[in-house]
C-alpha cells in the first residue's frame, strides 16, 4: 500500500487536523485511565471520572483538560499537591501525535482501523513496562479488529505488496495472526521447558512470607532471605507452582507440620495434601532451606500480542516486529546493563516493531524480498 504523500493542508484539512489531535489527545486521556486501572483489577468505566491516586477525589472537568491540565497543574494534584507522573502526559502528546500522523499518512477507513492499533500498543507498553503484564483482553480485541479489517480495508494488508481484495486479505490476515500466535508459543514452550524454574538452595535456615502491598497500585509480594519478588512475576499460568520445602509454616499465627509446602495464584496446598485459598489467609510465613521459584523468559501476554500484530499486518510484520523488537531489546539490554535474571518487558519492544513497521518499516521489507529476487 502505497503512502500518502504530506501536503499542505487546505483551511479545512487543518481545522480536521486539529480537531484529530484533540480527538487523539482526548482518546490518550482514557488511556491513562484504562493503563493505571486494568491492572488493579478496577473497572474503566466505574467511577466515571478520574480521581487523584492519593488522595481519591475526583478530579474536575478543567482539571481534566488533555495535555494543558497536567501544565497548567504542573504535574501536581490540584487538591493535596501530589506530584502527578509524568506518564500521563505523554501518553497524551504520543496519541495526540500518533492519530494526527495516522491520519495524514493513510487513507479512510485504514486510519480508523490503525487508530484503533496504535491506541491498544499505547496501553500494553505502559503497563507491560509497569508491571509485566499484558492484558490479554485487550490484544483478543485487537486481533477481532485486525481480521475485520481485511473485510474494510484490504489495503492494509498489501504492505508487503500481496493482497488488494477482502478474500485474500483476510488469508494474509489469518496467516498473520497464526505465524504470530503459534510460532511464538512454541518458543515460549520450548523456554518453559528449558528455563521455566530457578532452584535456590540454603546452608542455613532462611526466613519467608507473603507482605501484603502498601498500596492498591502494589501487588502481593513474596519475601525470601530479605528478597521481595512480586506476584506476577511468579505465575503466569494456573499451572505454575512456587514449592518451598519449609522447616517452618506458619499460617495466620499458627504453626502448621513442615514439609513440601505449594503455593499457586489462588492458594496454598500443605504437604498433607489440605488447600487453603489464598483470599482466607490473614498472614503466612516460616523459614525454608530451599525453593523451587516459576519464571518465564516471556510471557503468555507476549504472544497475544504478536498474534494481534500478524491479523493487521500478515507474516511479514510478524517477522519484521519481532527482528526489530529482539534487536531493540539487546540494545537495551546492553546500554542499561540489565543482567539475566533482571525482568525485561518485551511487549513495549514487540509495539515499537509494530509502529516502524507501520510508518516504513514495510518498505524494508520489500526492498529486501526484491533484493533477494522472490518477487521474480
Amino acid at each position: 500500500m502505497e503512502i500518502d504523500s504530506l501536503a499542505l493542508p487546505s483551511y479545512a484539512e487543518g481545522l480536521m487536523s486539529l480537531a484529530v489531535i484533540f480527538l487523539g489527545a482526548s482518546i490518550g486521556s482514557f488511556l491513562n485511565v484504562v493503563i493505571y486501572r486494568v491492572p488493579l483489577g478496577m473497572s474503566v468505566h466505574t467511577p466515571k471520572r478520574s480521581f487523584c491516586p492519593v488522595c481519591k477525589i475526583q478530579l474536575s472537568i478543567w482539571q481534566n483538560i488533555p495535555i494543558l491540565s497536567w501544565l497548567f497543574l504542573l504535574g501536581k494534584c490540584g487538591h493535596c499537591g501530589c506530584a502527578i507522573p509524568a506518564r500521563y502526559l505523554m501518553v497524551e502528546i504520543l496519541s495526540a501525535a500518533f492519530f494526527l500522523s495516522i491520519y495524514l499518512l493513510f487513507p479512510f477507513p485504514a486510519f480508523l482501523f490503525l487508530w484503533v492499533l496504535i491506541s491498544i500498543l499505547i496501553v500494553v507498553t505502559w503497563i507491560d513496562a509497569e508491571h509485566l503484564i499484558i492484558p490479554t483482553k485487550l490484544t483478543w480485541a485487537g486481533s477481532a479488529i485486525g481480521l475485520s479489517a481485511c473485510f474494510f480495508s484490504p489495503e492494509l494488508s498489501a504492505f508487503a505488496g500481496s493482497a488488494q481484495n477482502w478474500p485474500k486479505a483476510l488469508i494474509h490476515s489469518l496467516s498473520g495472526w497464526s505465524a504470530g500466535f503459534f510460532g511464538l508459543w512454541l518458543v515460549v514452550e520450548l523456554g518453559k521447558k528449558a528455563f521455566g524454574k530457578k532452584q535456590l538452595s540454603f546452608d542455613q535456615e532462611v526466613e519467608w512470607c507473603l507482605r501484603e502491598p502498601e498500596s492498591d497500585e502494589q501487588p502481593l509480594l513474596f519475601v525470601i532471605d530479605g528478597e521481595e519478588i512480586p506476584w506476577w512475576d511468579l505465575f503466569f499460568r494456573k499451572t505454575d507452582r512456587l514449592i518451598l520445602e519449609a522447616t517452618e509454616i506458619i499460617i495466620d499465627g499458627k504453626a502448621a507440620a513442615p514439609g513440601t509446602l505449594r503455593i499457586h495464584q489462588a492458594g496454598i496446598e500443605l504437604a498433607d495434601g489440605q488447600q487453603i485459598d489464598l483470599e482466607s489467609l490473614q498472614s503466612l510465613q516460616g523459614k525454608t532451606l530451599g525453593v523451587v521459584i516459576p519464571r518465564e523468559a516471556m510471557g503468555m501476554g507476549d504472544i497475544h500480542l504478536l498474534g494481534m500484530i500478524g491479523a493487521f499486518f500478515g507474516v511479514p510484520g510478524v517477522i519484521f516486529s519481532l527482528v526489530a523488537a529482539s534487536f531493540t531489546a539487546l540494545f537495551t539490554a546492553l546500554v542499561g546493563k540489565i543482567g539475566l535474571g533482571k525482568p525485561l518487558p518485551f511487549g513495549p519492544f514487540l509495539a515499537f516493531g509494530a509502529v516502524v513497521w507501520m510508518f516504513g518499516g514495510w518498505k524494508l521489507w520489500k526492498w529486501y524480498v526484491d533484493f533477494l529476487g522472490f518477487n521474480h
